[in-house]
């Protein structure tokens, strides 16, 4: 399968909005790609028709690609019912309530299976499967039955790309942790780091970049600076915007491609990086 998955250090630093640049620029150059999230925890969803449903960032990312949604895209979706409990779709339909216990139990063979299946019609489909991760992969008590992360990058067989919010602080503490926790095998297949929501002069930050790059031995690939009200909507916010947001789109994956190293990427992508 070409492809590659975005991960993140934590919640929230921006994996879906790269996945959805990602998408579009591979769809600007012929490629016929598809966006792919395992597990989604979410209280929204859109309608694809049939009565299916799958996750909002999923669907805006297939919209980004120019293709249909279908729910392969995103197999399980986690509707939190209250703290401890969550209604479940399995590629689009109900398939019941369960608690975190149950989850893990009785649901981590359907789901893995799930996932197989998806995979395989994706990759079959396309030529390119953009996968996001969840969370964190560092999450070491749920390493055994994680459906999200390192799980989904070797069944798919495909590299990873690590994205860090610089935004909220930490972000050399985060990047080196999270691949400080990992497996050698799963530290191996994380290619390069994306530095998100920058403020202020780049150029002020190239010691951070030598200082990642020396002590991890990946490259930075990108630096992204904040756009503030870039009008995408993302997994967790109401409410649809009416009508296209294409211009929304191609704006998003310019400013990605002008400050991420796209060629490199896009290497990594198709099997062109020399390993």
């Amino acid at each position: 399968m070409n492809g590659i998955m975005i991960q993140g250090t934590a919640s929230h630093v921006g994996k879906s909005m790269v996945c959805t640049a990602i998408c579009r620029l591979l769809a600007d150059e012929g490629v016929r790609t598809a966006p792919f999230k395992s597990q989604n925890m979410s209280s929204f969803t859109t309608e694809i028709g049939n009565g299916l449903q799958i996750s909002r960032a999923q669907s805006v990312q297939a919209e980004a690609a120019g293709i249909p949604p279908v729910p392969e895209m995103n197999p399980i979706v986690l509707k939190p019912t209250d703290d401890r409990t969550a209604d479940i779709l399995l590629l689009g339909r109900p398939y019941g309530e369960m608690d975190g216990m149950e989850y893990r139990e009785r649901f981590f063979r359907i789901g893995m299976e799930a996932i197989r299946k998806s995979l395989r019609v994706l990759g079959d489909r396309y030529d390119a499967v953009v996968i996001e991760g969840a969370g964190s992969p560092a999450e070491v008590n749920l390493n055994d039955r994680e459906l999200v992360n390192m799980r989904v990058a070797r069944e798919a067989n495909v590299p990873v790309l690590l994205v860090a919010d610089i935004e909220r602080g930490g972000v050399f503490a985060s990047i080196i942790g999270t691949l400080e926790l990992l497996d050698r095998q799963d530290r191996d297949r994380i290619r390069g780091i994306l530095i998100n929501k920058f403020r202020g002069d780049i150029g002020l930050f190239q010691s951070g970049i030598d200082f990642l790059e020396g002590r991890t031995g990946l490259p930075v690939l990108g630096v992204l600076p904040f756009i503030d009200g870039h009008g995408i909507q993302e997994e967790d916010s109401l409410g649809r915007a009416e009508g296209s947001e294409r211009p929304l789109y191609d704006e998003w994956a310019a400013h990605f491609r002008n400050y991420a190293d796209w060629q490199r990427i896009r290497q990594l992508i198709f099997g062109e990086d020399g390993r």
